[in-house]
């Protein structure tokens, strides 16, 4: 029996699908970010202001008090406020791309998949994020799925192959009632998808995604991947991100795709001293741009040139993201990309 009522012909849209804008959720003194609040805000002014000159960009905000500061704040940074659109509503965290719908396109339209979003496996509250699709301004169908997916789980090259990583995708903390064969079939199904590639290797330290595909290998055209590539042999990554490298080399191979590999950036720990997740896979792309996050670090440059390689119609500007590591993410898990026609 079919579970879906996905129209015929829907599948999960590529990043580089047309865009209307990008979604974000501004930092507050309730979340996480508040002893960070305004290192957190400098990263969001910049990005916010990355994306205004090109997009549409909606924000979330917790109320009329936060609008106004919010607003002030791009004003002042000069962010072109024709393009802004807010709206306040309760969430937990930041994160739009793992709680965001995901987009599915076809001969029928566009449609919202709006998956169980269950902080990362249960580590963290998740309750109030869970519930922000439900209550934004959708001008295309929305559809509850009975099934926990993160956005930054996943990354499709628009023609019916979804990338994923094993270690994400079978952690026990998301759906742990489904057995691997049934998992697969509902993916298949609701996201429209042919084939699914499951990266046996791959993790960042003080990544607490359980190894989002978003920080390793991504999709930059359908047969295209930039991908996180170690050559330090001292580095703890080595080993495993050698690994993933392999495991690319051979799919290439297989599939006639193009690599690009983007350096690790050194190791850059908290407080404590443990190393957080800085990876520059974590970009996004615009419709005329890439927006890519750097650290501060002297691989930044080396970096962007190697991903404006892969990306030959786009140019690629850097967003200063070093804080948001704070938090275990980076810019593309900050941001949701909007096809055209859902707002």
């Amino acid at each position: 029996m079919k579970r879906s009522d996905k129209p015929p012909g829907m599948r999960l849209l590529p990043e580089w699908a047309r865009q209307w804008g990008v979604l974000i959720a501004w930092p507050h003194t309730d979340t996480d970010w508040a002893p960070l609040l305004d290192d957190a805000e400098a990263v969001y002014r910049q990005l916010a202001g990355a994306i205004a000159v090109r997009e549409e960009l909606l924000v979330l905000c917790r109320n009329g008090d936060h609008r106004e500061h919010i607003r002030h704040q791009l004003e002042n940074a000069g962010a072109d406020m024709q393009r802004l659109h807010f709206h306040e509503l309760a969430f937990d965290d930041t994160w739009t791309r793992d709680y965001g719908p995901l987009a599915l396109g076809g001969p029928a339209g566009t449609e919202l998949a709006d998956f169980i979003f269950n902080g990362w496996g249960g580590k963290y509250d998740a309750r109030r994020d869970n519930e922000v699709n439900q209550h934004l301004p959708w001008q295309v169908p929305l559809h509850a799925r009975a099934l926990v997916l993160e956005g930054g789980a996943v990354d499709t090259d628009g023609q019916g192959t979804l990338l994923t990583t094993r270690s994400c995708m079978r952690h026990p903390g998301r759906n742990p009632d489904i057995e691997g064969p049934e998992l697969d079939s509902r993916l298949r199904d609701l996201l429209g998808i042919d084939d699914i590639i499951e990266l046996e290797h791959g993790i960042l330290e003080g990544d607490d995604t359980d190894g989002h595909v978003d920080t390793l290998a991504r999709f930059c055209a359908p047969a295209s991947l930039a991908y996180v590539q170690c050559s330090d042999e001292a580095d703890a990554h080595y080993g495993e991100l050698r690994a993933l490298e392999a495991e690319l080399e051979v799919l290439a191979q297989a599939r006639g795709w193009h690599l690009t590999p983007l350096p690790l950036p050194p190791a850059i720990h908290d407080e404590q001293r443990r190393r957080l997740p800085a990876t520059y896979a974590n970009f996004l792309i615009l419709n005329e741009a890439v927006l890519m996050p750097v650290y501060g670090e002297n691989t930044d440059e080396a970096a962007r040139l190697q991903l404006q390689s892969a990306f030959p119609d786009r140019v690629v500007e850097t967003v200063y993201c070093r804080p948001l590591l704070r938090q275990g993410g980076s810019l593309h898990c900050a941001t949701l990309q909007l096809p055209e026609g859902v707002i």
